[in-house]
């Protein structure tokens, strides 16, 4: 069946994708000697996943990026243990990973309501530490957002991403005839009739030796890593960055496009993915085409045309190959029937597998029946 789709489209202005915080616990409340009283404890600070959050919202509401969490109560005659300091929650989008200045992971933000301690308070003054409280733990932490969308449009620059996620959600990002034009993301949202709504997310372009944080470098592939599925894009007709790099052909881009991600994360590739060829309304553009399908059907027959250094370990098999023209049209109905498809495909693989799993814990938790044990027959 074909879907007949209805676009909308949220457009996220100054884009925020990673932010820098400054966080402490609370220290802890003062024990009292005479009594054997016990301070209470500092609050903590968290960081909490809560859905239509952005790192923007977060930026403004906490200007100069300091929390600390409340103070524990000192330990008196009428309350010999004191209270606990009220705890700080930062809201966060999900998608998020929560990272020290070292680099060190503390915790990542999937679902919302997931969430990450960051920094905990003191302990309150007691007999062990002579009734002196402990200050609380003091960090600079880092929320960093891997842009979570349903695709990610994976492409060179100037393939035409942006004409194509104009095509499929009317969104309106900056388009032109050179190179660079989407330097952050920019988000589309799909919805079909029967509303299901799938986003896109249309990343800045990619260049060789992104892997090595070239061009936009780390910024795009960290995007792509937490995308459900890729929306390869390349040009018919190949491209050439600039007059002083190499021309490459559309299977040449492809080929380079899947090295790139694998040279980031060997796994980025396993992504279930679809291929889009776009500006088929060009002259030529369907001898072109066929020559790309065979070539793609027969990858190690024209691996000559790249050097070694610059062929993926293994070659993608895409759900499907799309020939579309994002400036006139051709070709979009179809392409969106194959996005639906293969993200339900997906869909339903992830339910029967959770079905599984649950069928076989629910199996492990009922014992087995009682057995009767015979004795020995009357002939033994």
């Amino acid at each position: 069946m074909v879907w007949i789709s209805r676009m909308c489209y949220r457009k996220y202005g100054n884009f925020v994708d990673n932010l820098r915080l400054y966080v402490r616990g609370g220290s802890g409340g003062m024990g009292l000697p005479r009594l054997g009283g016990q301070g209470g404890k500092g609050g903590d600070v968290w960081v909490v996943a809560q859905k239509e959050m952005t790192l923007k919202r977060v930026k403004d509401k906490y200007p100069q990026k300091r929390l600390i969490a409340g103070v524990g109560t000192n330990s008196s005659v009428r309350a010999l243990r004191g209270q606990k300091g009220e705890d700080q929650e930062v809201m966060a989008p999900p998608g998020i990973t929560v990272t020290n200045d070292d680099g060190k992971v503390l915790g990542k933000l999937n679902t919302e309501g997931d969430r990450v301690l960051v920094a905990r308070g003191g302990q309150g003054g007691s007999y062990h530490s002579e009734f002196l409280p402990s200050k609380g733990q003091t960090r600079q932490i880092r929320l960093d957002l891997k842009l979570i969308a349903d695709l990610g449009l994976v492409g060179f620059p100037n393939a035409g991403k942006s004409s194509l996620l104009t095509a499929l959600s009317h969104a309106k990002p900056q388009i032109a005839s050179y190179a660079f034009t989407t330097l952050r993301p920019e988000i589309g949202k799909v919805m079909y009739e029967d509303h299901k709504q799938i986003s896109v997310a249309d990343l800045p372009g990619l260049i060789e030796g992104a892997h090595m944080n070239r061009g936009m470098g780390h910024q795009f592939l960290k995007h792509v890593e937490r995308t459900r599925q890729l929306l390869f894009v390349v040009d018919v007709c190949g491209f050439q960055l600039a007059s002083k790099t190499p021309f490459r052909s559309a299977f040449e881009a492809v080929q380079l496009l899947i090295k790139e991600l694998e040279l980031y994360k060997e796994d980025l590739p396993c992504k279930p993915a679809v291929l889009v060829v776009n500006k088929m309304d060009l002259p030529d553009a369907e001898d072109k085409l066929t020559e790309l399908q065979e070539q793609l059907l027969n990858p190690h027959e024209f691996s000559h045309l790249l050097p070694d250094d610059m062929l993926p370990k293994n070659n993608m098999v895409f759900r499907h190959v799309v020939p579309i023209s994002a400036a006139t049209g051709f070709g979009i109905a179809h392409l969106k029937t194959c996005i639906r498809q293969s993200l339900d495909k997906d869909a339903s693989m992830a339910t029967e597998s959770l079905h599984r799993d649950r069928l076989q814990a629910l199996r492990g938790a009922v014992p087995a029946k009682n057995t009767l044990t015979w004795g020995p027959t009357a002939s033994a």
